[in-house]
């Protein structure tokens, strides 16, 4: 089994995920590319201390990106939504 930090790697702040936050008690991260859900719900439980009731995941492409007239592409990542149980919470933003 891998460290739970190599699993997942930081939070995403965006609208939508504040927005997810708030109505659906749901915290959004950019976890590691190869980690299954299980093993996101397991290291979200160890790090936080809390229950997840649901995880979501998606791969994100990368863009392609270009430096004049050569082409390139950003690499590709994975993003998880936890979907945390009634009670539980995730305070990543102080004061927001």
């Amino acid at each position: 089994m891998r460290d739970p930090r190599q699993i997942v790697l930081r939070p995403l702040l965006t609208e939508k995920s504040m927005r997810l936050k708030d109505e659906q008690n749901a915290v959004t991260f950019r976890v590691a590319p190869d980690a299954s859900k299980v093993e996101i719900r397991h290291a979200v439980e160890t790090i936080f201390n809390v229950k997840v009731s649901d995880v979501r995941t998606a791969t994100v492409r990368g863009k392609l990106k270009r430096m004049g007239r050569f082409q390139g592409r950003r690499p590709s990542w994975k993003k998880a939504v936890i979907t945390l149980a009634p009670g539980h919470k995730i305070e990543l933003v102080e004061g927001a």
